[in-house]
């Protein structure tokens, strides 16, 4: 390799390919990772590259191209708040991104059906999609797609419930064991020591984000609480038509529930059951997710607490990360992360702070 000449500028990829003794056709395939150079070669441009301490440009480079940032997420197709708010972020930072060559759009399949989620991934165009956002469940068959849209080369991320066993980039979302776990501590030190049942509602124990969260409250329930007795969980699929139908009968099948956990976002049904019926002691309700339904329930004192996540914030880092990783740049991990927040009555946010 020749020696490295006196720069005083910027170094540009005509100066990588002067000390590394190839063609800018070959630089620019090395930079852009493209197949077709010999790993002889791509060492030579990369030694080149460190030794002149250039910085790629990327958004000149995606110019110069005339490239377009093409996201899609694949989003369950029920009609809970949160849902409708993942929804409501992504086309107001689709709109905003048009300046910024960046397209976001959104596809939506059967809530927790791994079939449809497999089948919707394998749609996918990998020639025209540069990345994928999945908010859905771990399965095998949905794990083979992630693999297929990884080997052709599209950046590929888990939303809200994660998918560890894929070959996924990146997971975007709270750590679900741990909010889990602050749901037992909150229910916990809210029932001020009383004895008594706690009925867990969930989704589907087929989504992660639920089995999860179960795990992490039956952790600090055994721990902490040993004298409350938490029942198996009543699967509602966030379909609100069947908690209201299911929830009058666990109850009298249970007498002596105390507390309520509603691990899933779809509150509707929750809450339509406490419109129609008057228990005799009001449960202490800790939920998922303030939305303007929840918001409610805390303001009239239907629900104790709200442990939330900002899904607007989850958007954005989904798209920071896609085109991160689709440009090879580094993720800024601390801006990445996901908080737990906890929401009682006094302190929710403003409306105009959450839309």
């Amino acid at each position: 390799m020749k020696e490295v000449p006196d720069i005083t500028v910027t170094p540009t990829i005509n100066d990588i390919a002067r000390v590394a003794e190839v063609s800018l056709a070959t630089v620019d395939r090395v930079l852009n990772a493209r197949p077709g150079v010999r790993d002889k070669t791509v060492r030579k441009v990369h030694e080149a590259i460190e030794q002149l301490g250039y910085v790629r440009d990327t958004a000149a480079a995606n110019l110069a191209r005339g490239r377009v940032y093409d996201f899609v997420f694949i989003l369950p197709s029920n009609s809970n708040e949160f849902l409708s708010s993942i929804v409501a972020e992504i086309n107001r930072l689709g709109r905003s991104l048009r300046y910024e060559r960046t397209r976001l759009s959104y596809v939506q399949v059967a809530a927790f059906d791994p079939v449809a989620l497999a089948r919707a991934i394998d749609d996918i165009d990998a020639g025209e999609v540069d990345g994928v956002a999945i908010f859905g469940p771990e399965t095998p068959s949905v794990r083979d797609s992630v693999a297929h849209l990884k080997a052709n080369g599209v950046t590929v991320v888990s939303l809200v419930a994660d998918i560890p066993s894929s070959e996924r980039d990146h997971y975007i979302g709270v750590d679900n064991i741990a909010a889990g776990r602050t749901a037992g501590q909150l229910l916990g030190r809210f029932l001020g020591g009383r004895s008594g049942k706690i009925l867990v509602m969930t989704g589907s124990m087929l989504a992660r984000d639920h089995l999860e969260r179960r795990l992490g409250f039956d952790e600090v329930m055994a721990r902490d609480f040993p004298d409350l007795e938490v029942l198996a969980s009543l699967e509602g699929r966030d379909d609100p038509a069947l908690i209201a139908r299911l929830l009058p009968q666990t109850l009298a099948r249970h007498s002596g529930i105390i507390g309520i956990y509603s691990s899933a976002a779809g509150n509707e049904g929750l809450l339509e059951f406490f419109n129609t019926h008057q228990p005799a002691i009001k449960p202490v309700v800790i939920a998922h997710e303030l939305t303007p339904l929840s918001r409610h329930a805390l303001s009239e004192g239907f629900f104790d607490a709200v442990i939330s996540q900002d899904s607007g914030h989850l958007v954005r880092s989904a798209v920071r990360i896609m085109r991160a990783k689709s440009d090879r740049t580094p993720i800024n991990t601390a801006q990445e992360r996901i908080r737990i927040d906890v929401y009682l009555k006094e302190n929710m946010l403003p409306i105009n702070e959450t839309e």
